[in-house]
């Protein structure tokens, strides 16, 4: 039976409840990575002992085959130590970002990163400078090194941007000034900033963090959006200018990237490591621009399902059934997700289920946890998965979003070497986003009442709506924000905001009246954490055309479900983009997002037969 503590705090998120009140079972067992803490310390010192001797090497690597594999095989030891220690340093900060404990173990192990990569920086570089030729032979001449051939083949492609050896060292010794934007930001948003509260019609009080935010802008008294909206965004307008040095700061280490390792842009040279080509990036926007009627469509049927003469952007996560109101526990969720997936067959069910019964997921928010979800790992331990669950059905997406990427990072852990197990994050939204289009299945085949279906229905078409359009809004500010870089001109917050108001504005055509946005809401930019990545965002937008194709592969031919599963195991064996074409999907294309936008059409088109049969 559920823990009565954690039903009161599905009932009331706003409760101040510590980590050390919550039941074991819903909190990750990082004893699976570092027995203690002590022992994660004594690791620190072992690797940090063993990282100025991989520089013995220098000079070296093109002596012989035996030689060449001796020094790569060491150093991807010494990486693989180093992620799990960083791995388990990030999850202890990010269970409570007050405690300053696991702060100085985090920034201990981002200082030991980066003189990982300080002492190592001549690899790369040395390994180019050998010549594919001579590499080749190696490979061929020493046998342990085979499976190293596809990360060998992704270094040899940075020939072009690769300096000298002396020169790379010091761009890694810069480098260790990288986190610190995101640092800065995450610890304003996470625990330092004053997040209001607001009195809802109801008379109960509310605090409006980022998880609270998320829970009560979705509240079904129009008034009540109204103050959690404007009360959130007021809370984050207070700090523009300071969100705006962070970001600032954070993009001029992606233009310095860009500079010192001659790439044409900070767009080329984000996508560069998932060896995705900018065209791709470029279509995406093109091709959301083009199909922004099918966004309108969606958007005047909301007004209508809500009875609105107006629609405004406060109305965007208010349910449009105003009957339906589901609620899950945990354990709720855990055996609706399993149900979702048996699509992909009883082993991948087994191993989801372990993620719920071996602790690798840290479920319920607690004071001073990192906000929001994810899923991370160690090579040779298995997943882990970080989640605030509120109890609502979009929690219960997350669930089964974040075990998509947890069940990729097995799949490729049980059947990579190392070496190929790290996937490139272009595939890695793949399997989140084919995991909530099989939920939304799963939930329709339970569900035969009309408001039911049309919750649903509108569910998945406004996870369209966040995806295929949001995120591609939130990809065309990251792409304009750098290009203001690289031109020199300045990155205030206040500039930031008018750069965002009008894409917002733009996207849901506050000109003509399909949804009114208010100045205000120009502020977003500053809750969005993903700005912190690397030209990440995109790739959900991407990923989502490509996992609706899939999805309706799967469908249409149970046995497709072994073509996907393959494609996960593989890691980074392959390219991507060959990932992806072996699946039956070319990413080059529009196709996968014209599929997506006619799915799309489909699922309007039959919630406005149910809208007009009621």
């Amino acid at each position: 039976m559920i823990e009565f503590l954690v039903v009161l705090l599905l009932a009331l998120p706003s409760l101040a409840v510590e980590r050390s009140d919550i039941p074991d079972k819903y909190k990750w067992d990082t004893t699976q990575l570092y027995a203690t803490d002590a022992a994660w310390a004594k690791k620190r010192d072992e690797i940090a002992g063993r990282i100025p001797k991989l520089g013995a090497y220098q000079g070296h690597l093109g002596e012989s085959a035996t030689k060449f594999y001796e020094a790569l095989s060491s150093l991807l030891q010494v990486d693989q130590e180093l992620s799990q220690l960083s791995t388990y340093a990030n999850m202890r900060s990010d269970e409570d970002t007050r405690a300053g404990a696991a702060r100085e173990m985090k920034q201990s192990a981002e200082d030991l990163t980066a003189k990982f990569a300080t002492a190592t920086s001549f690899y790369r570089p040395e390994i180019i400078a050998v010549g594919a030729e001579k590499v080749k032979a190696f490979v061929a001449a020493e046998p342990k090194l085979k499976p190293y051939q596809p990360w060998l083949d992704d270094i040899l492609r940075y020939a072009p941007h690769t300096l000298s050896a002396p020169e790379e060292k010091v761009a890694a010794q810069a480098s260790m000034m990288e986190p610190g934007p995101g640092n800065a930001y995450n610890t304003l948003k996470d625990s330092e900033l004053p997040w209001p509260e607001v009195v809802l019609s109801s008379g109960g009080k509310v605090r409006l963090d980022p998880q609270g935010y998320t829970k009560y802008r979705a509240v079904a008294d129009r008034a009540d959006r109204d103050r959690v909206f404007k009360a959130f965004f007021s809370s984050l307008k207070q700090f523009e200018r300071t969100f705006g040095s962070t970001l600032d700061a954070h993009v001029k280490t992606h233009v310095f990237n860009k500079e010192v390792h001659k790439f044409g842009s900070a767009l080329d040279a984000g996508l560069f490591d998932a060896d995705v080509p900018s065209a791709v990036y470029k279509q995406l926007i093109d091709d959301v621009h083009k199909n922004l009627p099918a966004l309108h469509r969606y958007l005047k049927l909301r007004r209508r399902m809500m009875g609105l003469d107006q629609l405004r952007y406060e109305d965007l996560y208010a349910s449009i059934v105003k009957k339906v109101d589901l609620h899950y526990t945990p354990e709720e969720a855990r055996d609706i997700v399993l149900k979702a997936v048996a699509p992909l067959g009883p082993d991948y069910q087994k191993d989801m289920k372990r993620a719920f019964d071996e602790r690798w997921m840290d479920i319920m928010p607690t004071t001073g946890k990192r906000s929001g979800a994810y899923s991370t790992g160690a090579y040779g331990v298995h997943p882990y998965q970080l989640e605030n669950f509120n109890g609502l059905y979009e929690s219960v997406s997350t669930t089964v979003h974040e075990l998509g990427h947890s069940m990729h990072t097995l799949l490729s852990y049980q059947h990579q070497p190392y070496v190929t197990s790290n996937y490139k994050i272009f595939v890695a939204e793949v399997a989140s986003t084919l995991n909530e289009n099989l939920l939304l299945h799963y939930m329709l085949s339970q569900s035969k009442d009309k408001d039911t279906r049309l919750f649903l229905l509108g569910t998945y078409v406004d996870n369209l709506r966040t995806t295929l359009f949001r995120q591609t809004l939130f990809a065309e500010f990251e792409w304009r924000v750098h290009e203001m870089s690289e031109r020199g001109e300045p990155l205030t917050g206040e500039r930031l905001t008018e750069l965002y108001r009008k894409l917002l504005k733009g996207y849901y055509g506050d000109e003509g009246g399909v949804c009114k946005v208010d100045d205000l809401y120009g502020i977003e930019w500053a809750y969005i954490p993903h700005f912190y990545f690397n030209f990440y965002v995109y790739q959900y937008a991407t990923s989502q055309t490509a996992s609706a194709q899939l999805a309706s592969m799967i469908r249409a031919n149970p046995k497709h479900a072994d073509v996907y599963l393959n494609m996960l195991s593989s890691g980074s064996s392959k390219p991507p983009l060959k990932l992806l074409m072996d699946a039956g999907v070319d990413m080059t294309t529009s196709a996968p997002f014209n599929a997506a936008i006619q799915e799309m059409n489909a699922v309007l088109d039959e919630m406005e037969k149910l809208v007009g049969s009621k």
